[in-house]
């Protein structure tokens, strides 16, 4: 079936406890992806960690029950889950209810029972903190990383279906992750120069 991942060791976070992680858990590696911006992408990618670590579960039921203050001062305890601790946590413990809610609790059912590229899209999209660009590169990551592969996976993805290093989904290795920064510095640039 296209949507059985298949067996893949990330390396985003570019440490080899937060990687094991992000590779054995779907809710960890959602919640790095949400913590994906404004914010180093291996450190954000390593937060599911300190999560865990912290809280001692990456369980979505006993994260969306959390306090919400206790949390939020978890993930803002230095080192930081992400430089906007706070303001982060109450996105980690909104999108770990929409997995309760829609998904009984298992992260990995929304990319799973996905019967197509675009409906994966639209899920993903869907997410809270997850806008267009964040569900394509996540779709990405899947489908490159992971095997998670619908039909209509590339077209649905755009531009972070193609061969390259233009994002997370493309980082393999320390040399990948560079080569995506270098992309991104470069991108920006252009937009600049354009503006």
């Amino acid at each position: 079936m296209a949507n059985s991942p298949k067996s893949a060791h990330l390396t985003i976070a570019q440490d080899r406890a937060a990687d094991d992680l992000l590779s054995r858990d779907p809710f960890a590696l959602l919640m790095g992806m949400l913590l994906d911006q404004q914010f180093p992408m291996e450190r954000a990618f390593a937060g599911p960690l300190k999560v865990v670590q912290r809280f001692g579960s990456l369980d979505p039921a006993t994260i969306a029950a959390a306090d919400p203050t206790a949390f939020a001062d978890l993930c803002a305890t230095p080192p930081a889950v992400h430089r906007y601790g706070r303001s982060m946590a109450g996105r980690i413990q909104a999108l770990a209810q929409v997995v309760v809610d829609h998904y009984a609790g298992d992260a990995a059912a929304i990319w799973s029972s996905a019967s197509s590229g675009g409906e994966l899209l639209t899920r993903l999209h869907s997410l809270p903190g997850f806008g267009e660009q964040k569900a394509k590169i996540f779709l990405a990551l899947l489908a490159k990383q992971l095997g998670v592969a619908p039909p209509g996976w590339a077209e649905a993805a755009g531009d972070y279906a193609k061969p390259g290093h233009r994002s997370v989904a493309d980082v393999v290795d320390a040399d990948s992750l560079q080569q995506v920064r270098d992309f991104k510095k470069a991108a920006k640039a252009t937009a600049k120069a354009r503006a």
